[in-house]
Order: C-alpha cells, then sequence, then structure tokens
C-alpha cells in the first residue's frame, strides 16, 4: 500500500496541488541555535503505572484492535481547499465540516504510522497506514480545557478516505473497581513509536498510551458522561472508544528552568524524541518569557525510554513562538505559528528560515523507500484545519 491515494486525484482535478508549482520559499539567513549541556536534562519513564486497573478495564470492556477502529471509522476527510497552498505541497485533507469549524476543539500534535514502523509494509500499523492528530476540548467556545482525544485517519487507497475519534483517558479507581476520567491537557504533540503513542503534556513531559489497549466503551447517556456507571457499563462522552493512559515520561532538569512540553516529533535514524517550547521574546502572560529550547532524548535499545534517560542534545533557540518540531538524520525543522515562518538548522550549514503558513501546528517527518521523503503539518485555527504534507527538500532538507 502506498501514498498514493484515492483523494489525491480528485484533489490534483481541483486544482489543491497547486502548491507544487509555487515558487519556492526564499531562504533566508539568521541566527542559529547554542549548544546546552545534554546532562542537565534527564526523563523518568515508568511504563506501568496503571497496570492493575488498566487489566481490569480490559478485562471488564474489552479491545478494540486498531483495524477494528478503523472498519468502523465514521467521519469522512475531505480534499484541501483549491485557496490553500504552500511551497512544496504535495498532499493533504481537511476534516469533515463540522471538525473544520469546531470552535471547542482544537487539533494540535501529528504523527503517522511512518513514525511507528517506518518504512515496512509501506508504513501500515494492523494492517492500515495512518495520520494520527491530537486534539484538546475546551468548555465551550471561550471555556477552559477540559479533556483531549486522538483522531486516526486512514491514508490509503485501499480504505476509505475516513477517519475516527478516539478519546484518551486516565485510568483511576481499583483493580476490583475500575475507572477512567478524562485527561485535560493541551496535547500540543504527538509522536507514535513501535506500540506506544506519547502525547506532549506541557508542564510534566509526556503521557504514554498503549495502541493495542483501545477499549470498547458504550456510546450512550449524555455527552457529558464519563466512566463507569453500573455494572459493566462505562461511558466516554459518548465515544465508542477510549484510550487509556499506561504510563508518564517525567521530565526533570538541573537547569533551574523547567522544561515547557509544546511539541514533541519522533526521529527515527536516532531513535529518538525530540521536544520544544512555546515562548515569548517578551510581554507574555501565558506563556514563558524567555529563549527556547530543544531537546533530544534517545530511546533505549528496546524501542522504549529507559527507568531514567539523559539527553542526548540540548539547544538554546533564537526563535520564538514555537508549535512544531521535527528532526532527522542531523537536521531539524522548527515552525513558528506566530511568526509563520519554518526554520531549518543542522550544525554544519547553519540556519535558514523559510515562509510557512499561519496558524500552523506541529511537524511530524515521513521517510519514503520509492519517492520523496515529506514534512507533515497541520493547522489549528476554525473553519481553516489544513492538514498537509510538503516535500522536506523544498525547506532546506536537500
Amino acid at each position: 500500500m502506498s501514498l498514493r491515494h484515492r483523494l489525491g486525484k480528485a484533489a490534483l482535478a481541483a486544482g489543491v496541488l497547486a502548491g507544487l508549482v509555487a515558487a519556492p520559499p526564499t531562504a533566508l539567513a539568521a541566527a542559529g541555535p547554542t549548544t546546552l549541556p545534554a546532562s542537565q536534562y534527564t526523563l523518568a519513564a515508568n511504563y506501568n503505572q496503571f497496570d492493575a486497573v488498566n487489566s481490569a478495564l480490559v478485562s471488564t470492556l474489552g479491545t478494540a484492535a486498531v483495524h477494528t477502529v478503523m472498519d468502523n471509522a465514521n467521519h469522512d476527510r475531505t480534499a484541501l481547499p483549491s485557496s490553500f497552498s504552500v511551497a512544496g505541497l504535495s498532499t493533504g485533507f481537511r476534516f469533515d465540516s463540522g471538525d473544520n469549524s469546531d470552535c471547542t476543539n482544537y487539533p494540535q500534535g501529528i504523527t503517522t504510522s511512518r513514525d511507528a514502523v517506518g518504512t515496512a509494509n509501506s508504513g501500515n500499523y494492523d494492517g492500515h497506514q495512518l495520520v494520527v492528530v491530537s486534539w484538546y476540548t475546551k468548555d465551550g467556545c471561550d471555556g477552559g480545557q477540559t479533556r483531549s482525544r486522538i483522531t486516526l485517519v486512514d491514508w490509503d487507497a485501499t480504505y476509505p478516505n475516513q477517519y475516527r475519534k478516539v478519546l484518551l483517558v486516565e485510568p483511576t479507581g481499583t483493580a476490583a473497581a475500575p475507572d477512567f476520567k478524562d485527561i485535560p491537557i493541551h496535547a500540543g504533540g504527538v509522536s507514535w513509536y513501535g506500540d506506544y503513542l506519547y502525547v506532549a503534556d506541557t508542564g510534566k513531559g509526556m503521557r504514554v498510551f498503549d495502541m493495542r489497549k483501545i477499549l470498547k466503551t458504550n456510546t450512550g447517556g449524555t455527552a457529558d458522561q464519563i466512566g463507569h456507571q453500573t455494572g459493566t457499563t462505562y461511558y466516554a462522552h459518548n465515544y465508542a472508544y477510549v484510550l487509556p493512559q499506561v504510563g508518564s515520561i517525567t521530565s526533570k532538569t538541573t537547569s533551574g528552568t523547567n522544561l515547557a512540553w509544546s511539541s514533541i516529533s519522533l526521529d527515527r535514524v536516532s531513535k529518538s524524541i525530540v521536544m520544544t517550547e512555546y515562548t515569548c521574546p517578551s510581554g507574555c502572560t501565558d506563556y514563558p518569557n524567555r529563549a527556547p529550547r530543544a531537546i533530544r532524548y534517545p530511546f533505549a535499545s528496546s524501542g522504549t525510554f529507559a527507568a531514567t534517560t539523559t539527553a542526548s542534545q540540548a539547544l538554546q533557540l533564537p526563535w520564538y513562538k514555537l508549535n512544531g518540531v521535527a528532526s532527522h538524520n542531523g537536521r531539524w525543522w522548527f515552525n513558528s505559528s506566530g511568526n509563520k515562518q519554518l526554520y531549518y538548522w543542522t550544525p554544519s550549514a547553519g540556519p535558514s528560515t523559510f515562509a510557512w503558513v499561519g496558524s500552523g501546528e506541529s511537524l511530524s517527518y515521513w521517510e519514503d523507500d520509492t519517492a520523496a521523503d515529506l514534512l507533515w503539518s497541520l493547522q489549528e485555527g476554525a473553519g481553516s484545519r489544513n492538514v498537509f504534507a510538503v516535500t522536506q527538500a523544498t525547506y532546506g532538507g536537500g
């Protein structure tokens, strides 16, 4: 199965891929990142934090494999609008009209099954090539964060152009009385490696989920009901599937300033997760006013984080308002939504700055054995939620 999907031809006919012939963005010189002591940044990993309660939930509710979830996908993705254009555009989609305009739910992070398994078998996980997007939910259009979710989007010509929403939950209760609750985090970044999904938790690090343990829930009740009701009935805001947290990756530092985990991304070459911070040069009240950092944390040979992990690279960055980061084979990209710029940097070549989309969020590197490697990204703004991939070489990748 390949990236050539049925949406591609329709999109081309609609003129969506006009960005492919758009003038290349102009690279501008800029100050580059500087090296920080990597030993100051560590992670503490616990993949078994909720084992007892999760085992009881699995026994009570049963699990649904990813292919089962996708067999029951119930939302249609649509083509990118012909008005959308960005240099190097390769492909993309929009969510359905309801999700595209919803003022209570906002897409943030992006990862794919190519992150999870690489290019083998065309990047299929449980028989499907997928794009995964993390979202946060607000209590009304102007309310606070109340919960988070992911969407699993089929990205393959073999299957319909559909997606399914899965609620993220935290196990509560005991093995004798298992329960779960909402996870009210920003979910600003998401990475998928092997069977584990890592979701950024801004002030703490990452929450860990196991894609083999999606639970089946009752779609009845009211939209505000969550968790155990009576007997074996569990509600989840009318969601049919929930993904329970299995563990936590806790960030620690001796630098004197805690990290803000604004976005994360997977680097398959170095088998690591990279993160960056959304900060301001001055004047912000909701975000730190200081230079941001980017940190690389390597996986152990097991494909998971060791109980304690020390960063292998730490950078102080000259750019601000960063919503996205990607790294691959020694190269780095950073997306600034506030400045509508994409920054590219390598230690040898130095930095370059490219024009980028507004309202841009996370980045994910897509490896391809038979075509050009891509950078996936997305826009969060209601009414213009474009999920798109560009050729990484257009943005300095070579």
